[in-house]
């Protein structure tokens, strides 16, 4: 698929993608601007990382579609780092490098940007070791740097805090502050409640695939429209 110039605005309309007789998503309608933090919640298997895959263009809708910035070719500048990063059998730094190589990033360019990206997610000191004997928080760490360093304007984070113990976690909510400081743009999923208090303005709630509620975030924990939203605050969804 060619690649559009622009990621913002975001929008899709009528999106559905059905597996077999799953409908992971359904009738989804939802434009995401990129001017505040937007966190995806749901239960278990409500469609939250499907819809981040097909916000990023990486799932195709089965109904409905999705454009950015009025185009309906997958722009350059997003990135998305996934639950569980996938890394190259190579050393930290040169994971960054590889991203900026399939972005076009030659020479010196390529190793100082990447250099820089790692220092700014506070791994320059371990940039050659191997990506893979690293911690699960330091993996985490790579894959934000991998997709910083490209500069996108929008980054999609699948339950970035997933796995992670408290430190780990933190530092990972510390690096995404600081893309939001220098503007990206952030779309994330998570099940940690506290996270999502800190690091969105906005809350989009799915249930079963479908969106029932989108509100800013003090008023979706003190006041839930929808009856599923509630529930799953008070820990009666898992």
């Amino acid at each position: 698929m060619a690649s559009a110039t622009r990621s913002l605005p975001v929008e899709a309309r009528g999106v559905t993608v059905r597996y077999g007789a799953l409908a992971a998503l359904d009738d989804v309608d939802l434009t995401f601007d990129g001017s505040a933090p937007l966190a995806v919640l749901g239960a278990n298997g409500a469609g939250k990382s499907v819809l981040l895959r097909v916000l990023h263009g990486l799932v195709a809708p089965s109904e409905g579609g999705v454009t950015w910035s009025g185009a309906s070719t997958r722009p350059r500048d997003q990135a998305m780092v996934f639950q569980r990063p996938v890394l190259l059998r190579r050393s930290a730094l040169a994971n960054v490098e590889y991203a900026l190589a399939v972005h076009g990033v030659r020479g010196r360019e390529r190793r100082e940007r990447a250099a820089e990206a790692l220092a700014r997610v506070g791994l320059e000191k371990i940039a050659s070791r191997p990506a893979r004997v690293l911690s699960g928080g330091e993996q985490q760490r790579v894959a934000l740097a991998r997709a910083w360093a490209t500069r996108p304007r929008v980054v999609y984070l699948d339950e970035p805090t997933a796995s992670l113990d408290p430190s780990a976690a933190a530092e990972v909510e510390r690096v995404m502050g600081e893309m939001r400081s220098a503007g990206t743009a952030i779309v994330f999923t998570t099940h940690h409640l506290g996270f999502a208090r800190r690091a969105a303005a906005e809350v989009v709630f799915l249930d079963r695939g479908r969106v029932t509620e989108r509100t800013a975030v003090p008023d979706f924990f003190a006041r839930p429209r929808s009856p599923e939203a509630a529930a799953y605050l008070q820990g009666e969804l898992p």
